[in-house]
């Protein structure tokens, strides 16, 4: 198979991780982040971010996050090789494919993981590989958490990096677009003399603490509990909106698009 490290395009990468911004703000009301602050990160360690997998997006949301939270710093996930074949241009973005349902892409995966986590760095830092760890499109809200086993392997094969849960999730809040809700949790230290079984549950309970704190911040709806990283659309167009408009216009009041105004 081709060489990632190889076909990775840093200025191809920015040029999409800038039309992704636009895109998910025609898309979402907002991006939004909470938790942990990512530039507390060390620039000198690689990063093993990862997250549950509820949708679609989660590929793109993690190019955009890689851009916006970490950049200078070269990204790379894993995508299962028969959809990477539908999207190929994504090889060139740092997306590797792998055969999620046998041994050899097992290998692969932990093989690639490791030689862009020990090699790899650019002027912002190492390495960050990115890994949707359920392996399959699952509701944030199923308990308990499951994760793949390729994620505790690699948490055992590569003790000087850090693994931080990421938590996302896509809800309405006050508008007619979703929000896209982030949430970094505390860092892991990768340790080799933890064997692979007992990394796993580890690695689940401080996903599903992460999950849950984001949920809880969800069900708040209170945007001073995140960053915002991409302000998208208000209001919901069209005659009915403009409907609006004209009656602030002829009231003499500022017409406000959205439904519930962000302090």
């Amino acid at each position: 198979m081709a060489d990632p490290v190889a076909l990775r395009s840093e200025p191809l990468f920015r040029l999409f991780a800038f039309y992704l911004r636009w895109w998910a703000g025609r898309r979402f009301r907002a991006i939004r982040l909470s938790g942990l602050d990512t530039d507390t990160l060390p620039r000198d360690r690689p990063i093993i971010v990862f997250g549950n997998h509820p949708s679609w997006w989660d590929p793109a949301t993690y190019i955009l996050l890689a851009d916006l939270r970490f950049r200078g710093r070269p990204g790379y996930g894993p995508m299962d090789q028969e959809s990477l074949g539908r999207y190929g241009f994504m090889a060139r973005l740092g997306i590797f494919g792998i055969d999620l349902h046998s041994a050899v892409g097992a290998r692969r995966f932990l093989s690639v993981a490791r030689r862009v986590l020990a090699e790899c760095r650019g002027p912002g830092g190492r390495a960050v590989l990115w890994v949707t760890a359920e392996g399959a499109f699952t509701d944030p809200r199923l308990r308990p958490v499951r994760l793949r086993p390729g994620i505790a392997h690699l948490a055992a094969l590569t003790p000087d990096a850090l693994l931080v849960p990421l938590a996302i999730e896509y809800v309405f809040w006050n508008e007619s677009r979703p929000e896209l809700l982030l949430r970094f949790g505390t860092p892991i230290e990768a340790d080799r003399t933890v064997r692979a079984a007992e990394w796993t549950p580890r690695l689940e309970q401080a996903l599903t603490a992460t999950m849950d704190a984001l949920a809880a911040d969800s069900q708040a709806r209170d945007p001073l509990r995140f960053t915002r990283l991409v302000r998208g659309r208000v209001g919901v167009g069209g005659v009915y909106d403009g409907w609006r408009r004209l009656r602030a216009l002829l009231s003499g009041r500022r017409f406000v698009a959205a439904h519930g105004e962000e302090a």
